[in-house]
């Protein structure tokens, strides 16, 4: 275990560079005073590693050095063949290279860790796109993956919601996969970040020069940041509904887990017929009504008034149509 341990802080510093001690039992989640045993441990086998000190300090390794104990395991080696996302390596370009590295790893793993990894990728599969829809059309991803490598500014046309079209010049930070669609993380010269959908890029240049990001901009935290925000954005009204006994599977499917999941764990004790009742967060009454159509008599309505008159309206449509 402290190997292992020891062997991860070492390429830590390796990768990284300076980290503090304070960051680095962050990173390996262990005490800043086992780091410190750590390094001295690292220090007395030979390994030059040495400590700034003062604010701005932290330990790194002696300038040029680099340790050969890089091998995988066979655990790790499939992981990566796991991790392999063929069809967004082709949308990116990527398609010939992915490939071509894969070929390398193989080649280089000692024999055990290369038949483990081969029958991972054999037997696993990731398919990004959900059900019922098909991957969005991307034809300038690539342009503005070379974008987002070399920080090279963008001029764009962009349809946005409403197919309204809009002018923009960005500087791109990062590019998202979520749900089968590809994102844009820019923003204008001075401007904040904001998100853009690539599939949305009507026309595409890029624009000579370079820029750099913001001091302390981070993809992954930004987008954990703007996925909180949007849910929070996204539901701008309640619905009270009875749901039947057992039926909480197929609500959890028609307006997702995590909503319905919060919802039945708040809930009080089934009524005498087994029948829940539940307040849900819903997008707007018109999309509520949409919803809770599908789940046909396993629901009633119960508030707001206007969502119970929405739904009966639709209702009395139906009774008009199949009577």
């Amino acid at each position: 275990m402290r190997a292992s341990r020891l062997l991860s802080l070492l390429l830590l510093l390796q990768t990284r560079g300076r980290m503090t001690a304070p960051e680095l039992a962050a990173e390996l989640e262990v005490s800043v005073r086992t780091v410190y045993r750590d390094v001295e441990a690292l220090s007395a086998a030979g390994v030059p590693v040495y400590a700034d000190r003062g604010p701005a300090g932290g330990y790194q390794l002696l300038d040029g050095y680099r340790t050969r104990l890089t091998g995988l395991t066979a655990e790790e080696a499939s992981s990566l063949f796991l991790a392999g996302l063929p069809g967004p390596a082709a949308e990116l370009g990527l398609a010939d290279v992915a490939a071509t590295a894969e070929l390398k790893l193989l080649a280089a793993l000692p024999p055990e860790p290369r038949s483990y990894a081969s029958r991972m990728r054999e037997r696993f599969l990731l398919d990004v796109p959900s059900w019922y829809r098909s991957a969005d059309d991307v034809p300038h991803l690539s342009e503005v993956a070379e974008a987002v490598w070399e920080r090279r500014p963008l001029r764009m046309t962009y349809r946005r919601w409403g197919r309204q079209e809009v002018e923009r010049l960005v500087h791109p930070y990062g590019l998202v996969l979520k749900g089968g669609s590809w994102y844009m993380v820019a923003a204008p010269p001075d401007g904040s970040p904001r998100t853009y959908r690539v599939a949305r890029i009507l026309t595409l240049e890029t624009v000579p020069g370079h820029f750099a990001p913001p001091a302390g901009f981070d993809l992954g935290t930004f987008w954990q940041e703007y996925a909180k925000e949007f849910r929070e954005r996204m539901y701008t009204a309640e619905a009270v509904i009875r749901l039947a006994p057992g039926r909480g599977d197929l609500l959890a499917y028609t307006m997702g887990s995590d909503v319905v999941g919060a919802a039945l764990a708040a809930a009080g004790e089934p009524d005498p017929e087994g029948w829940l009742t539940l307040t849900l967060p819903v997008e707007s009454l018109t999309h509520a009504r949409w919803q809770l159509l599908r789940m046909g008599a396993d629901v009633e309505v119960l508030g707001p008034p206007e969502l119970r008159a929405l739904m009966c309206e639709a209702v009395a449509e139906l009774h008009k149509m199949y009577g």
